[in-house]
């Protein structure tokens, strides 16, 4: 959970300088950064396979099997790295006009901000797979301190390349992706110089330069797939939202990008509680241990409510407080408090769901989170089309159509897997009634 507070605390850092700059700036790093955030959905090809083929292996006292998870995810992670960097520098006016910004300035600086981002995107890539691969392991405690560094280097870097100090000119745009890409890369670093270094028995001899074997990589993306297509439609579909909102102008773009920030200071928070329950329901379920899986999940279920709970509070009652600290034009606190006062009433939904997914992860069952995901976000088109529409609630319909499909996504999901856990517990109930008879 820690380490996902700092990967929302770095996004914040980045959004709380570009907004010293102007709305345009906020607006260009938004749209680059939709193409960072689609990359996301090619991470999870190989982080769920890290997390969940590492904790499975675990649970069975079975560390060479760990082993071929690691080299196989690493192998794959790093390939689409290079990829998806190559198709966006190559396509990158094409995926900038996308959009239909109408403003040149912005466009420019938005095609800068993904040319230099997309040169550094293997840094990007490789630091959550190597998180996933210790959290899977059980070790949560050293991706937050790797993360931190990180952290700490963009908070000295963004003033200095975006506003410039001395020798160093003020770069903007273009600071902000040359310091997210030097962060990036010291944390890359940092990680293989404890994976060097080691002395544990999970990276030795993991053979990285040997050919992949197709049976387990097939398998690591069979398990990863779902969830990797929901995120990746999960970013195009932002992109389609983000393309209803442009006729709006600039301004409620960069309140959109801004905003979705300061929201994920609770779905990144209940994404820690996602990668946390999936490896422990993971390694639970690779030992068997039903019971452990079913108190778990209600545990973290309960916790997770109270920042949900807590969010909503913060995004109803503190709008305007909390978006002014990054932009104070007049306009766009406006819009921004309208932003997260109609999101803010469906964070305990959102939390619950995340954290959710994270459980069916942990049994290899990525398939159902992902049907309601898919379903859900895909929804939101129609629905922002149709309640953004100028009789009814013109710009804040969009916000509302998120608002309400993350509200139903909470609470299907949920009562699937509460469903899913009384039918496994009744069976797990009926064989120990069974081994018990046995034995007398």
């Amino acid at each position: 959970m820690g380490t996902s507070f700092l990967q929302t605390a770095y996004t914040i850092t980045d959004m709380f300088w570009i907004g010293r700059v102007g709305t345009k700036a906020a607006a260009a790093v938004g749209t680059g950064g939709f193409f960072t955030w689609l990359a996301m959905a090619f991470i999870i090809l190989s982080k769920v396979g890290a997390e969940v083929g590492v904790a499975q292996s675990i649970g069975r006292d079975d560390v060479k099997e760990a082993r071929r998870y690691i080299r196989h995810t690493i192998q794959l992670n790093v390939f689409l790295a290079i990829i998806y960097s190559i198709a966006l520098i190559t396509f990158r006016h094409s995926l900038i006009g996308f959009f239909n910004l109408g403003d040149t300035e912005v466009i420019e600086m938005a095609t800068s901000y993904l040319v230099i981002v997309s040169l550094g995107l293997v840094f990007y890539f490789i630091n959550p797979v190597f998180t996933g691969i210790l959290n899977g392991y059980g070790d949560s405690k050293t991706p937050f301190y790797i993360n931190m560094i990180g952290l700490i280097a963009n908070i000295v870097l963004d003033p200095l390349f975006i506003h410039g100090i001395g020798p160093i000119p003020a770069m903007g745009v273009k600071g902000a992706a040359i310091a997210t890409v030097i962060a990036q890369a010291i944390v890359s670093l940092v990680f293989i110089f404890r994976i060097v270094f080691a002395k544990g028995e999970l990276f030795n001899n993991i053979g990285l330069l040997k050919a992949p074997d197709m049976d387990h990589m097939k398998h690591i993306i069979r398990l990863s797939l779902p969830v990797a297509l929901q995120n990746a439609l999960f970013s195009i579909i932002g992109m389609f939202i983000a393309k209803i909102i442009a006729p709006w102008g600039h301004t409620p773009i960069a309140v959109q990008k801004i905003g979705s920030q300061i929201e994920a200071i609770s779905w990144m928070t209940a994404g820690g509680f996602s990668t946390a329950l999936s490896t422990f329901v993971g390694q639970n379920y690779g030992a068997k241990k039903w019971d452990r899986i079913y108190k778990g999940y209600f545990v973290a279920i309960g916790l997770v409510s109270i920042i949900g709970v807590g969010a909503t509070l913060l995004l109803t009652f503190g709008a305007g407080p909390v978006f002014s600290v990054f932009l104070n034009e007049e306009e766009a606190v406006a819009h921004g408090i309208a932003y997260l006062k109609i999101l803010g009433l469906s964070q305990l939904f959102m939390c619950i769901e995340i954290t959710t997914a994270g459980a069916f992860n942990g049994l290899g069952k990525t398939v159902p989170p992902s049907i309601i995901g898919i379903v859900f976000n895909a929804l939101r088109i129609p629905g922002a089309m149709i309640l953004s529409a100028p009789h009814l609630l013109g710009l804040n319909g969009i916000w509302w159509s998120i608002s309400i499909s993350s509200i139903f996504k909470g609470v299907i999901l949920t009562s699937w897997f509460i469903l899913f856990l009384r039918r496994n517990s009744y069976h797990l109930h009926e064989k120990q009634l069974e081994a018990v008879a046995q034995q007398l």
